[in-house]
C-alpha cells in the first residue's frame, strides 16, 4: 500500500558517499518503534533510510532498499527480535552488511539494536548491541554516543525531518468517528457501606505498642488514632478479641459519610484524614477477602496485588464470563515464554465522584517447574523485563476478558463481591464493573475471536528465550 507521499530519498537522488544510517527493520512490527527513531537521528543531523516509506508492491522498491544499502549506508541499524531476526528479508540485508563490514573494513558496521531478548544469530551474535528494553530514551542516547564515537557524517547546519514519518504516522493511526460508544471502565461501584464507624478507647491502662499490634493482626479493619482505634465492628466483637489486650468501650459512634466530610472535632481529626482513614480500611477489608479466597499475594512498589493461584485454577484452564446468552472464556495463567504468568489486580478505594474501586491489571511471573509454577521471581526488574515482552502483544481485548474472568472468579454466582468488616459487616461491590458512554468511536476492527485470542502465539507462546539476570 503506498502512503500518497514522495520519498525523502530515492534513488533517483542519491546521497553524496556513505552518510545514510540504514534501519533493517521487519514489517509491521517494528514500524512503531522506527516512526519513533528515525525522526530523532533526523533531529540529530543524520541521514536516515528505512523500508517504511518504500511500500509501493513491484520489484524496484527493493531495489532501491539494496542499492542504498550497498552504496551509501555508513552504519545499518538492526532492529532485533526473534521475529525480526527470522525475517527473510532482514536476513538479505544482514548478509550484504557482512559483505559491506569486510570490504569497508569497518567491523562495527551492523549495530544491532535490542528491542527484546533474542536469540544469538550466526555472523551477529558477537557484535556489542545497544538495548532499548530498558527504555527507548536510555537507548537512543546510547545510540547517538555510538554513532558520535564511530565518526557517522552528520550535517548540523541542514537538520531536516522528513514530514513523511509523521503523515506514515497519522495514516496508520485508528481513526475515529462522532459515533458514541458503550466502554466497560475497570471502576466497581460501592452499593452499601455500614451507616456508622466507631472510635473505641481502653477502659484502663493499655500498652499502646500492644494495641497497635492487636489491630494489625485483627481479622477485620482496624486504624490505630491517637489512644484508640476506629473500627467498624461491634463493641462486644472488640473486646472478644482484644482480651489479651485490654478492655475497650465505645467513645464515639459516627455517621460514616459525616466522618468524611467533617471529620471528628473532638479529636482534631479533619475530613481529609477522616477520608484516608477509611480509605485504608477499605482497602484492608478487599485485602482480606483475596487472602480468605486463597489468591496469590505479591507486595509491589506501593500497593499489594493478588492474582489467580494454582489453588484456583489450573495452567491453562479457561473462566467463563458475560451474560447469559454471551459467554465468553478467558484465561489467568498460562505459559510464555517459558514462564508460568498470573493475573491479577490491586484495588484502589476511592471516593470520587462517588464511591468505588479502582482495578489495577496485574500480571505476576515464575519459573516453570515441572508442569507447575515454581516460586515467584524476586528480582522486580526481571518481572519488568518479562512484562513488557510477554503483555505488550496483548490487545484490549485480553486485557479486559481477564479482568471479567477474574471478578468472575472473586464473585462466582452472586452478582455481588462483599469485603468483610465485621462479623456481619460488608462493603457491597457490583461485581460488574461500570458503563460509561464515549462520546466517539473508533473503526478499529474486532476481526479475532475469543478463542483465536488465547491462542494467538504472537503473544502467548511456549518457547525459551534467554533472559538476563
Amino acid at each position: 500500500m503506498h502512503i500518497g507521499a514522495t520519498p525523502y530519498m530515492t534513488i533517483d537522488t542519491p546521497p553524496i558517499g556513505r552518510s545514510v544510517v540504514f534501519i533493517s527493520k521487519a514489517t509491521p512490527g517494528d514500524d512503531e518503534f522506527t516512526l519513533w527513531l528515525a525522526p530523532r537521528l533526523e533531529a540529530a543531523g543524520y541521514t536516515v533510510f528505512a523500508d517504511i516509506l518504500w511500500l509501493e508492491p513491484g520489484s524496484r522498491w527493493r531495489k532501491e532498499i539494496t542499492d542504498t544499502l550497498q552504496d551509501h549506508a555508513a552504519k545499518m541499524l538492526l532492529c532485533c527480535r526473534d521475529s525480526t531476526l527470522s525475517s527473510t528479508n532482514v536476513q538479505e540485508e544482514i548478509g550484504i552488511a557482512e559483505d559491506l563490514a569486510k570490504s569497508l573494513n569497518d567491523p562495527k558496521f551492523i549495530i544491532p539494536l535490542r528491542l527484546e531478548p533474542f536469540k544469538k544469530l550466526l555472523g551477529i551474535g558477537e557484535l556489542q548491541y545497544i538495548d532499548f528494553v530498558r527504555g527507548w530514551a536510555d537507548g537512543l542516547d546510547k545510540l547517538l554516543a555510538a554513532l558520535r564515537r564511530q565518526n557517522v557524517p552528520r550535517d548540523n547546519s541542514k537538520i531536516r525531518i522528513n514530514p513523511n514519518w509523521e503523515i506514515y504516522r497519522r495514516r496508520s493511526a485508528v481513526s475515529t468517528k462522532d459515533v458514541p460508544e458503550r466502554l466497560t471502565s475497570n471502576w466497581l461501584r460501592t452499593i452499601e457501606v455500614p451507616d456508622v464507624i466507631r472510635y473505641f478507647e481502653p477502659t484502663g491502662a493499655v500498652d499502646i505498642f500492644a494495641m497497635s499490634s492487636a489491630c494489625n493482626g485483627f481479622r477485620y479493619p482496624a486504624e490505630t488514632v491517637q489512644h484508640g482505634f476506629f473500627s467498624f465492628v461491634a463493641l462486644n466483637e472488640v473486646n472478644k478479641s482484644f482480651i489479651s489486650t485490654g478492655k475497650f468501650s465505645t467513645s464515639y459512634e459516627i455517621n460514616l459519610q459525616k466522618f468524611m466530610d467533617e471529620g471528628l472535632a473532638e479529636r482534631e481529626i479533619r475530613s481529609r484524614e477522616a477520608s484516608n482513614i477509611v480509605q485504608s480500611m477499605f482497602r484492608q477489608a478487599w485485602n482480606t477477602m483475596c487472602r480468605d479466597r486463597g489468591l496469590l499475594e505479591y507486595a509491589y512498589s506501593k500497593d499489594a496485588g493478588f492474582h489467580a493461584s494454582k489453588d484456583q485454577l489450573k495452567i491453562g484452564q479457561k473462566i467463563a464470563w458475560g451474560k447469559q446468552g454471551d459467554r465468553r472464556s478467558s484465561m489467568l495463567r498460562n505459559i510464555a515464554r517459558g514462564y508460568v504468568w498470573q493475573f491479577g489486580v490491586t484495588a484502589l478505594p476511592s471516593f470520587w465522584p462517588y464511591p468505588h474501586f479502582k482495578l489495577k491489571s496485574r500480571v505476576l511471573f515464575a519459573p516453570l517447574n515441572g508442569k507447575e509454577a515454581g516460586d515467584v521471581i524476586d528480582d522486580k526488574l526481571k518481572q519488568h523485563r518479562l512484562r513488557r515482552s510477554v503483555c505488550k502483544g496483548w490487545r484490549n481485548k485480553q486485557w479486559h476478558g481477564r479482568m471479567m474472568a477474574f471478578l468472575e472468579l472473586l464473585s462466582g454466582e452472586s452478582p455481588y463481591i462483599r469485603l468483610p468488616l465485621g462479623e456481619n459487616t460488608y462493603i457491597k461491590l457490583d461485581a460488574s464493573p461500570i458503563l460509561f458512554t464515549s462520546p466517539i468511536s473508533t473503526d478499529l476492527p474486532d476481526e479475532k475471536s475469543d478463542e483465536q485470542e488465547e491462542e494467538d502465539i504472537s503473544t502467548l507462546t511456549i518457547r525459551t528465550v534467554d533472559e538476563e539476570s
